[in-house]
């Protein structure tokens, strides 16, 4: 069964197309960017062969996946003869709110709940939904699947995921914690599990999926009891661009001296700060690991917060579970910046981490057990897959 899994952004397509079945193979993959100017760009390519690029104008999400559908099918670069062969679509959409614990078929009581939800995302919401409905449009017959990046953290206890806020207003607004990331958690945490051979239902895993967006799981016996994201992807661990945990005094202070408006401070707290915000130099942080190297001391500092907020949160959910089997780094740093893993894991040898050498455990984006057999708590990088897991979740309950 091909599967052609959409994650729209609110002016880009990120798209694969995987044959289902035995296995999962990705027959194509690509990129639109810019949709709504007269120079889109979609970055298309087929493993094994060289990237296509193409511009031009996109006025807007359905003739952006019209695009698409053109290049996987076209006779110099496509991957398959007509988009009859496209049986299911799979959509990453940001939040489920409480009514969506699973992936779940697409129906029009699914779209109109899911334009209930919509204020709790304002951001990312609107964008998965014009992705579902221009796939409507395009392959009306074509049965669809939406997978939530919330829902792996729906299994959060009351006391975790609740504010110290008036309770009305998580009744009337529903004002709570909901954690995102959870497709990534949920596929890395099973694939540690497999990788060390334990059942992941008798074991507490904390999951660090470290990039430029970058949030912590606590994962009791295969369930998600704590995350460091909140009611919004800003709360948490410092990331490229976003502040994480901020007090609120602070927050309202910076508005009121700045005389900011709403949208200005959410620029402020989501795109200004973070690891760019501290440094002044990059979000990125290879160009961080550079700048420090050269002495920059903002540099410096930013690495330093980023890693002690890591720190923090490992030590925080070893407690909350009452221990630690396995832990857990992936994400574009967390699978990549070698040096940076390397210093967090040895910083919790405390809990029982022996390691091999250190010539043993350079890791460069591919999975590895860092820790020797007999240690009582393993240390794991991971790659992670989320496309795959919508792609699965997409094939499972389209063929049930």
């Amino acid at each position: 069964m091909k599967v052609l899994v959409l994650n729209c952004g609110s002016s880009s397509i990120k798209y694969q197309l995987i044959n289902m079945g035995k296995g999962a193979d990705v027959l194509a993959k690509g990129l639109v960017e810019r949709i709504g100017s007269d120079h889109a760009e979609l970055t298309h390519q087929v493993p094994g062969k060289d990237k296509i690029k193409a511009v031009k104008v996109v006025a807007d999400h359905q003739v952006g996946i019209n695009w698409v559908l053109e290049h996987l099918t076209s006779p110099q670069c496509g991957v398959i003869k007509n988009v009859e062969e496209i049986a299911a679509v799979g959509h990453r959409v940001a939040h489920g709110g409480e009514q969506f614990k699973t992936s779940v078929l697409v129906s029009p009581q699914v779209l109109i709940d899911l334009e209930k939800i919509t204020p709790l995302a304002p951001l990312h919401n609107p964008a998965n939904l014009k992705g579902i409905t221009s796939m409507q449009a395009l392959l009306p017959k074509v049965p669809q699947v939406a997978v939530f990046d919330t829902s792996f953290h729906q299994t959060m206890p009351a006391y975790s995921y609740m504010y110290a806020i008036p309770y009305e207003y998580y009744e009337d607004y529903k004002i709570r914690r909901y954690g995102f990331h959870g497709t990534s958690h949920k596929f890395v945490a099973q694939k540690a599990a497999d990788l060390i051979g334990v059942d992941i239902k008798k074991v507490n895993i904390i999951s660090c999926h470290l990039g430029n967006g970058a949030s912590i799981a606590a994962i009791q016996q295969g369930k998600s009891v704590d995350t460091s994201m909140g009611f919004t992807p800003v709360e948490g661990l410092v990331m490229g661009t976003r502040a994480g945990d901020l007090d609120l005094g602070a927050a309202l202070l910076i508005m009121e001296k700045g005389n900011l408006s709403i949208q200005q401070a959410n620029d402020v707290f989501n795109k200004k700060s973070g690891l760019q915000g501290i440094s002044g130099v990059s979000s990125d942080m290879r160009d961080l690991e550079t700048a420090a190297s050269q002495g920059n001391k903002r540099a410096q500092l930013a690495l330093q917060m980023f890693e002690y907020r890591v720190k923090k949160y490992i030590g925080a959910y070893a407690a909350v579970m009452g221990g630690v089997d396995i832990i857990l780094f992936t994400g574009g740093i967390g699978e990549k910046a070698c040096k940076f893993s390397q210093e967090i894991f040895e910083s919790f040898c405390l809990l029982g981490l022996e390691f091999y050498s250190k010539a043993k455990y350079v890791v460069r984006g591919k999975d590895q057990i860092l820790t020797q057999p007999n240690s009582k708590v393993k240390a794991v990088v991971v790659t992670t897959d989320e496309e795959l897991v919508i792609a699965t979740d997409t094939f499972n309950i389209v063929t049930k």
